[in-house]
């Protein structure tokens, strides 16, 4: 799993590529947390193939976080078999997604 992070003004941006599964969560949570201090942060899900329920679980704890500290949280990019995961988990009603990253940074500002 790979997490590349930029910013834009008063946003982080971090591009998740892999799988997001039992061997990969603690890097990107320890990443993803640190990302949302302070800040919002949109996650682009695109180069994402698989997400396991520890996967869910760092992306909840993640969102929490930022709305813990005032910032935003939001994903894009999802893939077919990502977004069912997601709405399967009812985890559309908990992170807004959105299709483009330009959107998600829209609905943060």
């Amino acid at each position: 799993m790979q997490v590349i992070e930029s910013g834009v003004e008063d946003l982080n941006l971090a591009a998740l590529e892999g799988r997001l599964d039992t061997a990969t969560v603690p890097a990107v949570e320890q990443d993803l947390l640190a990302l949302v201090k302070g800040k919002g942060l949109v996650l682009d899900l695109s180069g994402v193939r698989f997400v396991s329920s520890a996967g869910l679980r760092v992306l909840l704890k993640a969102a929490k976080a930022a709305r813990a500290g005032g910032s935003g949280f939001a994903a894009c990019g999802l893939q077919p078999a990502v977004h069912e995961v997601f709405e399967i988990g009812g985890f559309l009603q908990i992170i807004p997604t959105f299709a483009t990253r330009g959107e998600a940074i829209a609905a943060l500002r």
